[in-house]
């Protein structure tokens, strides 16, 4: 499974690279995925929230209740489709384990998890979509998504990032690194009001026990301010295996902010577990403007190149009256 996941992430950089910036803020929240999109160049941006939730291990005799605070910093730079981002959950935990028929009570709190990473958009079928004529006889053509087979191609990019953990953390499994690498494939479909992401995550592959997991998000735009989403993640490692879904809405109050509701459940007793989230996205706009980015279709490039040369020569041509230039 290692040699399949890396052979996967350099058989797709292959691809020629396309980004889009997108006139509203592009969140990760409220879900547990990272969509394939960066935020755009010269785009910052924080995403965060309270979380509080409970676990319940049926074998330990534990009861466990959390309350912690997720973050997110994203930023664009250099050009459109990198993206650096901080992202990470800092915890207080107070646990109740019944021993002899006592409650015994433990409180402890960190960063459960922090991680500094970049990802990078390999792939963007819909850059070359988005420049496509639009019909002039149908105006359903051009306000409704019809299904073609090319929308099973998705965007897809790449994550590689560093968990990083100091000192004597509670969070940390036995004799588990401070520092330890992850990295993602990630995927995304837009089909009309739908959009679908897929995770594919390997995580402290270099410990004695790596976790992989992958993460199916379908969001629903129910109008241009209102949208819910329904998730799976399926968690594998020696240390701990779980199926987790996820669910909730977020809202637009303007093009750079949105706030989110979210809740989850597990599938399992050992242990149980549920939590519900509250959160905000910001985005601070430094974007000046849409950049083009060729493919490395070099005979391709030449044909764009001299269709913009002959629309402009023949616009200057034409007076502002319509009237031609002798």
């Amino acid at each position: 499974m290692h040699r399949f996941f890396i052979a996967s992430l350099f058989s797709l950089t292959c691809f020629y690279a396309q980004a889009q910036y997108t006139e509203t803020i592009n969140s990760n929240r409220p879900g547990g995925s990272q969509g394939a999109f960066a935020v755009g160049n010269q785009v910052l941006q924080l995403e965060t929230g309270p979380q509080f939730g409970n676990n319940t291990h049926d074998l330990l005799g534990t009861d466990t209740d959390l309350l912690g605070l997720d973050y997110e910093l994203r930023f664009g730079f250099f050009m459109e489709q990198l993206e650096f981002n901080l992202k990470g959950t800092f915890l207080s935990t107070t646990q109740h384990i019944d021993v002899g028929g006592v409650e015994q009570e433990y409180k402890y709190s960190n960063f459960q998890s922090n991680t500094l990473g970049l990802k990078y958009l390999i792939y963007d079928p819909y850059k070359k979509r988005s420049l496509e004529k639009p019909s002039i006889y149908s105006w359903k053509a051009n306000n409704t998504f019809t299904f073609k087979w090319r929308d099973l191609i998705p965007a897809v990019s790449v994550y590689a990032g560093a968990n990083i953990l100091f000192g004597d953390n509670p969070y940390l499994a036995p004799n588990e690194s401070n520092i330890s690498p992850q990295a993602a494939l990630i995927t995304q479909n837009n089909w009309g009001h739908f959009v679908f992401v897929m995770n594919f995550i390997a995580d402290k592959v270099t410990g004695d026990d790596p976790t992989y997991s992958g993460i199916f998000t379908m969001t629903h735009s129910i109008n241009g301010r209102v949208s819910v989403f329904g998730e799976y993640q399926a968690i594998k490692s020696d240390l701990y295996a779980d199926d987790i879904a996820r669910a909730g809405g977020a809202y637009l109050i303007t093009k750079d902010l949105q706030v989110d509701v979210s809740g989850l459940l597990n599938f399992k007793n050992t242990p149980s577990r549920w939590q519900v989230a509250l959160g905000v996205s910001y985005r601070l706009d430094m974007h000046a403007e849409d950049e083009i980015i060729m493919s490395t279709d070099k005979t391709k490039d030449k044909k764009e190149k001299k269709k913009k040369k002959d629309e402009k020569e023949n616009s200057e041509l034409v007076n502002p009256d319509g009237t031609m230039n002798e």
